[in-house]
């Protein structure tokens, strides 16, 4: 058997084992996963060979855009509907699929890399490991297809790496330390804080506060030091996620070190499409606004998310 085609068992081995890894939670979702990847990859190949490129990138993205809104935001639409118009309307109490986020946000830089010109598919098993490999599939990073087809492709990623073997295995268990040993322990902690807000003293409060600020420091700290661990594992090198924030000298610096990857994506593919800061105080004020706005969504559902984004728009100015 061939070099060539034993990397594309390879490659197919490891598709196979990442749909199986998501699936674990609920394989009902398999099937919607499959689909996004499939409509993806058709809608990129149209970019790359039709005349209307920029109508079949604006569609691919809304379609994108409209299944992730009605997984993550259908139930917060209805609720604010009710709210502002005293309606009953019935929440559809949509169960939200593992990384939807993730899997959309990277595919539609994926289209609009292609529509660029910076990203060419050469095969459908592997755009499908772009989107599946399971290191980053349900907490990140957000990967770039241009800069991980490379890493698929190259002989070097087929071979055994003791380096990287014992280096993968040493940043994952220090990623899984963070999450398990202090994250979780600290959940504890917080959740007493919140599930008993209205009775807290001085001292509780405080506690709960930097527990929670903790918790979260921990928690994405780890997850994000897993990822690059496993995919060491593979012989992959995956982006930097996350760089001690909390070490940050300014909100601006704080951003550059938290989610890198977010950040990176909505600089990359809206920040700057939408002229960045080179038109003037107004166009830049507006930008920073509509990329945080974005951001606070991300993050979750609801109005506090949406103000949280807004306010670090002031902070930042």
């Amino acid at each position: 058997m061939g070099k060539l085609k034993c990397n594309k068992l390879a490659t197919a081995w490891l598709v196979l084992a990442s749909l199986f890894f998501y699936g674990w939670w609920d394989y009902h979702y398999v099937p919607l996963l499959l689909m996004s990847i499939l409509f993806n990859y058709f809608v990129g190949k149209q970019i790359e060979n039709r005349a209307n490129k920029k109508a079949i990138l604006f569609g691919g993205i809304a379609a994108d855009l409209l299944l992730l809104g009605y997984f993550k935001y259908a139930d917060f639409f209805i609720s604010t509907v009710n709210d502002l118009s005293g309606s009953s309307l019935g929440l559809l109490n949509i169960v939200l699929p593992l990384g939807i986020s993730f899997f959309t946000f990277t595919q539609i830089a994926y289209l609009v890399d292609v529509y660029r010109g910076i990203a060419k598919n050469i095969s459908l098993l592997y755009y499908f490991e772009f989107v599946t490999i399971f290191p980053h599939l349900i907490a990140g990073p957000i990967i770039s297809y241009k800069e991980m087809l490379p890493q698929f492709v190259r002989a070097e990623t087929f071979a055994i790496n003791h380096k990287n073997i014992a280096l993968g295995l040493a940043i994952f268990a220090i990623g899984l330390t963070k999450k398990v040993m202090i994250a979780d322990n600290l959940a504890v902690w917080a959740n007493i804080a919140f599930n008993n807000s209205e009775n807290l003293t001085f001292l509780a409060a405080w506690i709960g506060s930097i527990s929670y600020s903790l918790q979260l420091y921990f928690d994405f700290s780890g997850y994000s030091e897993m990822a690059i661990g496993l995919g060491l594992l593979f012989n992959l090198s995956l982006p930097m996620n996350f760089n001690s924030p909390y070490q940050a000298t300014s909100i601006i610096d704080f951003w550059r070190r938290w989610h890198m990857t977010l950040g990176s994506w909505v600089k990359e593919y809206m920040y700057i499409p939408l002229g960045g800061n080179r038109h003037g105080e107004l166009c830049k004020m507006r930008n920073l606004l509509v990329s945080m706005l974005l951001i606070g969504l991300w993050h979750g559902a609801g109005w506090t998310f949406v103000l949280w984004g807004e306010h670090t728009v002031y902070c930042l100015l």
